[in-house]
C-alpha cells in the first residue's frame, strides 16, 4: 500500500518514461507533487524503492526503473497517459486517508484478563512512512492483560525497521492513544500532518527524533512542530 504521494510520484515517474524514456528531474518531480523541497521527493524515492515499485539504475545519473505499478495505477494508466498529454495531473487514490488515529476507549478487567474489543487501523509502516487508514468496521479480541485504562487501537505492522525491538512485519500492536511519551518510548507519530510511523521517540533540546530499531535504517530528526504523537506502544500480538 502506498501513500498518496507515493502513488502521485509513481505515476508521474511512469507517464514521463513512457513517453520520453528519461526519469524526471528532482526538481521536476518537486513542482509536480507541490512539495517544498528536494528532501520530500528523496524520501518518496527510497519509500517506493524499499516497497519494490522502482530501483534506481547503478552509474546514471538522475536513472529510474518502474518495475511494478500498483493495481489502482495499472487500471487508471491508459487514462493516465491521455492527461500527461495535457500536463501531468497527480492520480489520487480514493479512500478516507485521515492522519489522526482515534482509538476507542477500553478499561477491560485486567485482572480476569477478560478480551476486549479493540478497533484495527489498518497497516503501519515500521521502515518508510504509510499513512494508517481508518477502517471502523474491523475489530480484534484483545486480552485484558495488555490493555490499561483509556483509550487503545490496533495496527498491522509493514516493515522490518523495528526488528530489534521484536517488532517485524505482519505484527499486530496495540497502541495506548496519547499525545506525548518519554524519551525512549516507542511510538506511532505523525509527521508533517500527514505521514504515520512506528519509531522510537527521542528529544534532545528543541529537536525531536524518531529512531528505528534496525541499524540498516536512520535516525530521522525533525523540528518540534512537524512530529505529533498519537499513541504509545503497550502490547504485540503475533500468529504463528
Amino acid at each position: 500500500m502506498l501513500t498518496r504521494k507515493q502513488f502521485e510520484l509513481l505515476s508521474f515517474i511512469n507517464i514521463r518514461l513512457r513517453e520520453s524514456g528519461v526519469s524526471p528531474s528532482f526538481d521536476e518531480m518537486k513542482e509536480a507533487l507541490n512539495l517544498r523541497s528536494k528532501s520530500g521527493i528523496h524520501r518518496l524515492i527510497t519509500g517506493l524503492e524499499e516497497r519494490g515499485f522502482i530501483r534506481r539504475l547503478p552509474h546514471r545519473a538522475r536513472a529510474l526503473e518502474v518495475l511494478r505499478l500498483p493495481d489502482d495505477m495499472a487500471a487508471e494508466s491508459q487514462a493516465a497517459r491521455a492527461g500527461a498529454r495535457r500536463g501531468f495531473r497527480p492520480t489520487v487514490i480514493k479512500g478516507d486517508f485521515r492522519p489522526t488515529l482515534v482509538g476507542a476507549m477500553a478499561e477491560p478487567n485486567a485482572a480476569s484478563g477478560e478480551a476486549t474489543a479493540v478497533p484495527l487501523y489498518g497497516r503501519i509502516a515500521a521502515g518508510t512512512p504509510i499513512e494508517a487508514l481508518r477502517d471502523q468496521q474491523r475489530a480484534i479480541e484483545v486480552p485484558g492483560l495488555l490493555l490499561g485504562r483509556g483509550e487503545h487501537y490496533a495496527l498491522e505492522v509493514a516493515g522490518d525497521s523495528m526488528m530489534e525491538a521484536g517488532i517485524v512485519d505482519g505484527d499486530t500492536i496495540i497502541v495506548q492513544r496519547c499525545d506525548t511519551a518519554e524519551n525512549g518510548t516507542i511510538v506511532v507519530a505523525l509527521i508533517d500532518d500527514n505521514e504515520v510511523t512506528l519509531k522510537r521517540l527521542r528529544r534532545k533540546g528543541a529537536s525531536v527524533a524518531l529512531e528505528p530499531a534496525n541499524k540498516n535504517f536512520e535516525t530521522r530528526i525533525f523540528g518540534p512542530d512537524r512530529v505529533q504523537v498519537q499513541g504509545k506502544l503497550v502490547g504485540l500480538m503475533r500468529r504463528y
